[in-house]
């Protein structure tokens, strides 16, 4: 028996890797999130599969799912959202399955920020522009910021920047970037990156705050900050250059 954690992608259920697909396929037991995992996932589940929306559940709750599952030999699918590896909450189940003995591993899954990327056709490092990207967020309603890792800190860097959980404090997020980024500094702002209801709004610092109220996001979106956004005077990449291919 084994928990799978499974990438589910940012929303389109065609996003998911052929790997996840066929563990939600093989396993009789499916652990989602109801409110970020699309009903459209549910349908490669066995017709006979026991499905737990985890939503409204406690961790302690989820990990007696996969302990009952454990004792009875089946194996379980735990979706989460955009990929295992950022803001997913996986370290803590991985924790206490490794202190109960039961075995599990990791699918990756397409990322949000990956997604709202390709919806707003950019790529995030762009030559001479922009080749770190900071992936962060804030802390209301959710664990303390670590020492160090507040907006203002690492908006000096004035890397390309993407904010997850964040969006329903936009206020915050503006005043605290823009004495670094600068109020003309380009944003945009992807609501439900992939999906039918996707919304994008493309904007600066001086002006996303007031979009996003009228818009009416408060959540599932991420915001993008950078000079990458709206880059068109860059040198090429010298992975393609004539000197590297005569070199």
């Amino acid at each position: 028996m084994t928990v799978h954690f499974i990438g589910a992608g940012p929303g389109a259920a065609d996003l998911i890797t052929v790997r996840g697909q066929k563990l939600i396929a093989s396993s009789p037991v499916c652990l989602y999130a109801g409110a970020l995992v699309p009903d459209d996932l549910l349908a490669f589940c066995p017709p006979d599969a026991r499905l737990v929306d985890t939503a409204n559940l406690t961790l302690d709750e989820i990990l007696a799912e996969m302990l009952s599952a454990h004792a009875a030999g089946l194996d379980v699918a735990r979706l989460h959202s955009g990929d295992p590896s950022v803001f997913s909450a996986v370290a803590e189940q991985m924790r206490r399955l490794d202190a109960a003995g039961v075995p599990y591993d990791v699918t990756p899954g397409v990322p949000a920020f990956a997604a709202a990327a390709a919806s707003l056709n950019r790529e995030l490092t762009v030559p001479g522009v922009g080749q770190t990207v900071i992936l962060t967020r804030t802390s209301a309603r959710a664990t303390p910021m670590p020492p160090g890792e507040d907006l203002t800190t690492l908006g000096r860097s004035r890397a390309t920047m993407v904010l997850h959980l964040a969006v329903q404090r936009i206020d915050q997020v503006v005043e605290e970037l823009t004495p670094n980024y600068g109020a003309d500094c380009p944003v945009a702002v992807v609501a439900r990156a992939s999906r039918d209801d996707e919304l994008i709004l493309r904007g600066t610092l001086a002006d996303i705050a007031a979009q996003v109220h009228a818009a009416g996001i408060t959540r599932t979106a991420v915001i993008v900050v950078g000079q990458t956004l709206t880059a068109s005077e860059f040198p090429d990449s010298h992975l393609y250059s004539t000197e590297r291919c005569r070199s």
